[in-house]
């Protein structure tokens, strides 16, 4: 039995994909312990794991982080929410090997969004596999970066503007890098200067499907297994499926950080009423009584039973977080993704190369533009289902969460091999999603 440390940053959606694999892990006889900020201690819900807050700088306030992360105001907002990780990355560094020694902890699984997990894992030499619960972070020249909506080009036209986004998300990075560096000098792992550097050169998990993906080189480090989904009903979810009888029924989420969107739910609710369609929107708590009661929905819940839900709607209304559009692709529910922040543009860009839906970005959506892309679902539904197919059997064969803790199962039954520390590529290009990746 192993005692694995569970590294990865404080987001509801993150935390239940970490729960679900742990759940896995539990059933091949290891134990796994959460390592998240002070004061976060109880967003883990899952019965049986062991939690411990790690110590930030005095003042830091992880809520008022999360709200500032699900409030992203142009590039102000994105340098702050940039600070933020890299306290959390400095703080786990600071405490993160007392901890991680007293605690006893035999091997390291880390969100790619937070690099402390392999600065630590290398300074332990444990170890460590790297886990992407949004869209990979793992460079690939012709792949835009995943906060960038870009499509898939792989041309030399393609290659030299990634090139260029490269460079704009190197220097929205800059605080979080400085970070690494700082802490890669003192744990003497000087290989080590960007989060792609941090992450795992043995295993790297990734919960979608490749035929959701953009082409990725062969020499991919990546291993897709698809949903990483828990058996246990979430807490405080109601099976809330209204009969939809003759008239198309429209499923609205904005996910957890975002679900305090009123203005965004009023014009999903006003184009759903001039098409004449039910529709119900499941806010994840995010806005109040008030709120909820004033939109001009047939259903408006904090949290549903999403998977029962997808299976009767005929579209999906979605900020583009991978988590609920993975569900989407589960049952071939055509998508209308309205990408707000963190990586789900670059899931959007996959929306449309794959043709299993429409995007319209949040800032620029209007009642006209909802109600124009929805009727546009609707009325070629049929080659959206199509397109679909190839995902969906993808899905319903992957059995994310298992097939995860089989790969952490079997990496640490060859443990005696050593973590190294990765050579920098010389023509690895650099550059992530500058504020971590959008829940789903």
């Amino acid at each position: 039995m192993a005692r694995i440390a569970v590294v990865c940053p404080a987001f509801y959606s993150h935390l239940r994909v970490f729960e679900a694999f742990g759940e896995q892990l539990r059933t091949l006889g290891h134990q796994m312990v959460f390592m998240l900020p002070e004061g976060m201690e109880t967003m883990v819900h899952g019965p049986g794991f062991e939690v411990v807050g790690v110590p930030l700088l005095p003042g830091y306030d992880p809520e008022a982080a999360t709200r500032r992360a699900a409030r992203p105001r142009g590039i102000i907002g994105i340098l702050r929410t940039v600070a933020d990780s890299a306290t959390v990355t400095d703080g786990l560094c600071r405490s993160g090997p007392r901890i991680l020694r007293e605690l006893g902890i035999d091997a390291i699984v880390g969100d790619e969004l937070e690099p402390a997990a392999g600065l630590l894992a290398r300074h332990l030499r444990l170890p460590f596999a790297s886990m992407a619960v949004a869209l990979p972070i793992e460079r690939d020249p012709s792949m835009p970066l995943p906060f960038l909506g870009w499509p898939y080009d792989a041309t030399e036209r393609g290659l030299k503007r990634n090139r260029g986004g490269e460079l704009v998300g190197g220097l929205l990075l800059g605080r979080q890098r400085r970070v690494i560096r700082r802490w890669a000098q003192q744990f003497g792992l000087s290989a080590l200067r960007t989060d792609i550097d941090c992450l795992s050169d043995r295993l790297r998990i990734a919960q979608t499907v490749a035929s959701f993906d953009f082409p990725r080189r062969a020499d991919t480090l990546l291993r897709p297994v698809g949903p990483i989904r828990s058996q246990t009903p979430r807490p405080g979810s109601v099976a809330c499926v209204p009969d939809k009888g003759a008239r198309p029924l429209v499923f609205a989420s904005l996910g957890t950080l975002q679900g305090h969107r009123f203005e965004l739910f009023r014009m999903i609710a006003e184009a759903c009423r001039d098409l004449g369609t039910q529709l119900l929107i499941a806010h994840c708590g995010g806005l109040d009584p008030l709120q909820a009661a004033r939109l001009d929905a047939e259903h408006v819940v904090d949290f549903t039973d999403q998977p029962a839900m997808l299976e009767n709607a005929d579209v999906c209304v979605t900020h583009g977080g991978l988590n609920t559009v993975l569900d989407a692709l589960a049952t071939r529910t055509p998508m209308l993704a309205l990408p707000i922040a963190f990586d789900q543009p670059g899931v959007g860009a996959r929306i449309r190369h794959h043709r299993v839906g429409e995007t319209l970005a949040a800032g620029r959506a209007t009642r006209a533009g909802i109600r124009l892309r929805l009727e546009r679902i609707l009325e070629g539904r049929d080659a959206y289902l199509a397109a679909a197919e190839p995902m969906r059997h993808d899905i319903a064969r992957s059995n994310g969460a298992r097939t995860a803790a089989g790969l952490v199962d079997a990496f640490l039954a060859r443990r005696g091999d050593t973590v190294a520390v990765p050579a920098r590529p010389a023509l690895a290009p650099t550059g992530i999603t500058p504020h971590g990746a959008a829940p789903g």
